[in-house]
């Protein structure tokens, strides 16, 4: 019994690292940017299907396949950043809605003419498949992998946002714009930079999820509200806050489906409900 939990519990924390890995793009964006993207899950559908594209057609590793999946996604973010998203960064919030979820169904359009409708296949390298001794327990070397990822990228972020110049500019541009102009940032690259790191990040987070959370045109779609969940229950603007939450929500999700199967769908969304009614501006606040 103890070893099933802590089975559980191992499954959990790294289904909720992939989480963390492709929401916290969207904290970015609604947080520091003011910009509801319900896309943001195509944006991870176009980092797994070029990793899906890279393994099958040309034959890459699939750990070079990734940064290429991050640059391809954060390509596509800069691209419709510069040609559609800044046109909506003083609509409201219903305008903005309409638009990502207008362009979530063109990309499962787009995705299932291309692809076709079925769940893409990813070969993982042998060092990746099957389990790793650990303590007396049998861990998933994949979900270990995934693991050790995220708190990589996690500490990276964490720098990059609170110790460097780009992170201040970025803080600077949300908080007052017009100010941050005048001190000689130029926002609207900053805000591009962002949405493109955002994206790339979640370009990075489908590739990696593509044996966890599997991959078809209905991706955007399927984990829309998980996406949605772990921002705010954690808090947008914040990359703390998404962390505890997804790790949280991993846990419980996962736990819900073992444990309680019958019922396990619905228990992620009694937890945030509590979560929510316990803290309404989410486990972290982002500073100003």
């Amino acid at each position: 019994m103890i070893g099933n939990f802590i089975g559980v519990l191992f499954d959990g924390v790294a289904y909720g690292a992939l989480l963390f890995l492709i929401s916290v793009g969207l904290s970015v964006t609604m947080g520091m940017m003011n910009f509801i993207n319900l896309a943001h899950g195509a944006f991870a559908m176009v980092g797994g299907y070029v990793c899906v594209t890279l393994l099958s057609k040309l034959g890459l590793p699939f750990l070079a396949t990734l940064p290429l999946a991050f640059v391809a996604a954060a390509v596509v973010g800069l691209v419709l950043e510069r040609t559609l998203y800044r046109q909506l960064y003083k609509a409201t919030h219903l305008d903005q809605v309409l638009f990502s979820i207008g362009l979530t169904f063109m990309a499962v359009a787009g995705a299932t003419f291309l692809f076709g409708p079925t769940q893409q296949p990813v070969h993982l390298p042998d060092w990746l498949r099957g389990q790793v001794h650990v303590l007396g327990l049998d861990l998933g070397a994949y979900r270990l992998f995934l693991i050790a990822v995220v708190i990589l990228i996690t500490f990276g972020l964490y720098l990059l946002i609170e110790r460097t110049r780009f992170g201040a500019q970025i803080r600077a541009s949300v908080d007052n714009q017009t100010a941050a102009e005048g001190l000689g940032i130029n926002v609207s690259r900053v805000f591009s930079l962002t949405f493109a790191l955002g994206s790339g990040l979640a370009g990075l987070g489908g590739g990696l999820g593509i044996d966890v959370l599997g991959l078809d045109p209905s991706f955007p779609v399927k984990y829309m509200v998980y996406f949605l969940l772990v921002v705010a229950v954690g808090g947008a603007g914040s990359i703390k806050g998404p962390l505890i939450a997804a790790v949280i929500l991993g846990v419980f999700d996962v736990a819900g489906k073992y444990y309680v199967p019958e019922v396990g769908a619905f228990v992620i969304y009694t937890l945030m409900v509590v979560l929510l009614i316990l803290f309404p501006f989410g486990l972290v606040r982002r500073k100003a």
